[in-house]
């Protein structure tokens, strides 16, 4: 068969890759492998500020949409952009009469004027009022909207921002050390095309520095125990150990893998996941994990690992006590180097040591148990609710005042903006004129029969009510005269009924009062009066000694409108002058009978 592509050929007809290729199972081709330069690493512990449930706020979710502060603060500049564009906007826009769209919306701009309604342009001594004006409610808003972007700042500032972590180191003794019993795994993948059955030499354990007293080869299944598993990437061997005792600073575990018929011992890079936790909780896991390449950080090129040197990977294991966690004790996996073993980087050296059936991979772990000391953790809360205030409170008087500083710069700019309330008052108040003064003519019209107020068009072209009043007047006469003759024929008692007629009434014309009286000498004298004719009031008399008032002077002028109230006032006025008239004619009859007896007698 033919070998895939990027792969070179060796024993004639056997296939490999090429340096720094892997083979793809599943495409059956030789595929480029790039190492991710990436180290994860997590202590554990997490230190928000403010700590929220799970199922109230997912703050992990939110840090994938808000990275940082910046977007807050980006979103706030957009929809400040936007409020002033759309208030520029609406200036242009013109009011009209009160009933368009644009006004509305113009005046409830003016109505959200709650941060400078009594903080605009005022002269000297003048008492300080409350208005409000479109350009305060538009600066109240934008000091709303950016307050309200720094206060999602400043809590996402206290949500994301970890507490001051407070290190002190310990020196330890042998009861510290046995106090860390964490249980532990490490997971080490060999990326290649190789499986466990390349795996030997996987079953001792070294201690201590070679040269030294301490150093000691022991068995691995004493300390922790080990297997291999096949995966996609490649053959993993994996070393699990509970409530793990390490009394010594330098361990060293170490594998390898040979050559099998059509599966050579090549490997591409390493990947390994490091996880600690306690044994009694296991909600604190300490981990590190990554994927190892290319060991020079400065070359590039792409290599296969292959050669006795082996390639040792060494991480450092530092034991933490968490005070503010109730003594917590964890220990730390951190990687510290990668150094590679034998490789190659040129597809010629490649093919000469796969025609060598003695080729392998060495692959050392080396662990360095910091175990002279102990790393104390504290944590410091440096946002206590006092801070918190103050810088809301210090956030709010940031917001108004910026917008305040702006107010009053346009206002002592533009004169016409000191005072533009009032043209959006004046404009709703008439309009609400409107809307009344329609309701009053069409009570008017409705209860008195208004003829000149039945057309909508004659009040569209400035028909007032006046001309109505003037225009019925002879009729108000003839109905009035009705009222008074039928107050004269039922009797004194329907008063109350007959001032509550004349109260209503909205107009009074020319009204004659003529009352005619016999006296002894046989002749009627007549007492009128001109209510029209106000400007010389004159006196009667009756028996030459008793002197009649003249009526009420109505005090109306031809072609001024009238009010409701004038008119109620004037028919009082003539209604009380109609009653003393009504007495006097009364007592004037008694007289004239009293002497019509005295004369049927003397005959």
């Amino acid at each position: 068969m033919a070998c895939p592509r990027n792969s070179i050929t060796y024993n004639g007809s056997l296939c490999a890759c090429a340096p720094g290729y892997l083979l793809n199972q599943t495409s059956k081709s030789c595929d480029l492998f790039r190492a991710n330069a990436s180290i994860s690493t997590s202590s554990g512990v997490d230190y928000y500020s403010l700590s929220f449930p799970e199922s109230v706020l997912a703050f992990d979710s939110i840090k994938k949409f808000t990275q940082s502060q910046a977007v807050f603060l980006e979103a706030t500049v957009v929809i400040l952009l936007c409020w002033f564009f759309f208030c520029f906007f609406m200036r242009f826009m013109k009011l009209g009469d009160g009933n368009t769209l644009w006004f509305q919306i113009r005046w409830w701009i003016s109505r959200l004027d709650v941060c400078f309604a009594t903080r605009h342009w005022l002269e000297d001594q003048k008492v300080v009022r409350k208005r409000k004006t479109e350009l305060g409610g538009t600066l109240s808003i934008a000091s709303w909207i950016l307050f309200s972007g720094l206060f999602s700042a400043l809590l996402y500032q206290i949500i994301a921002k970890r507490t001051i972590e407070v290190h002190n180191v310990k020196a330890t003794n042998a009861p510290d050390l046995l106090s860390f019993s964490n249980d532990m795994e490490f997971n080490i993948t060999t990326i290649s095309s190789m499986s466990c059955a390349n795996l030997r030499n996987l079953g001792n354990l070294v201690s201590g520095n070679p040269g030294l007293v301490d150093y000691k080869t022991t068995p691995l299944s004493k300390f922790v125990n080990f297997s291999c598993f096949n995966t996609s990437h490649g053959p993993t061997i994996s070393l699990r150990c509970n409530s793990c005792q390490l009394n010594q600073d330098s361990i060293f575990i170490s594998w390898e893998f040979v050559d099998l018929p059509n599966s050579p011992a090549t490997a591409v890079g390493f990947q390994f996941n490091l996880s600690s936790k306690p044994h009694a909780s296991k909600k604190h896991m300490s981990f590190v994990s990554g994927i190892l390449g290319n060991g020079s950080s400065s070359d590039v090129r792409p290599v296969t690992f292959r050669g006795t040197d082996s390639n040792l990977l060494q991480f450092n294991l530092f034991p933490r006590m968490y005070h503010h966690l109730h003594d917590l004790r964890l220990i730390q996996p951190l990687f510290h180097d990668f150094v590679p073993g034998s490789y190659f980087s040129e597809a010629s050296q490649l093919q000469e040591s796969l025609q060598n059936s003695r080729g392998l991979i060495n692959t050392t772990v080396y662990l360095n148990f910091l175990s002279a000391y102990v790393i104390e953790v504290d944590k410091q809360s440096i946002m206590g609710p006092v801070s918190f205030l103050a810088e809301v409170g210090g956030l709010y008087c940031i917001s108004v005042g910026i917008f305040y500083y702006f107010l009053v710069q346009f206002e002592y700019r533009a004169k016409r903006l000191r005072n533009e309330d009032c043209i959006l008052r004046e404009i709703r108040n008439r309009c609400k004129a409107k809307k009344r003064w329609d309701k009053v003519r069409k009570y008017v019209r409705y209860r008195w029969a208004c003829k000149a107020l039945d057309e909508d068009d004659n009040y569209k072209n400035g028909t007032n009510c006046t001309g109505c009043l003037h225009r019925s007047s002879g009729s108000l006469h003839s109905k009035t005269s009705r009222r008074h003759h039928s107050m004269a024929t039922t009797g004194f008692n329907q008063k109350t009924n007959l001032s509550s007629e004349e109260n209503t009434t909205s107009e009074v014309g020319q009204v004659q009062l003529m009352k005619t009286y016999t006296v002894d000498d046989g002749k009627q004298h007549t007492i009128g009066s001109d209510v029209g004719n106000t400007s010389q009031p004159k006196m009667y008399s009756v028996n030459g000694g008793e002197t009649i008032p003249p009526p009420p002077v109505l005090e109306f002028e031809a072609g001024a409108e009238i009010c409701i109230a004038d008119v109620q006032k004037h028919l009082m006025h003539l209604y009380n002058y109609n009653v003393m008239m009504r007495e006097n004619l009364v007592a004037t009859q008694s007289l004239l009978n009293s002497l019509a007896n005295k004369s049927s007698y003397a005959t």
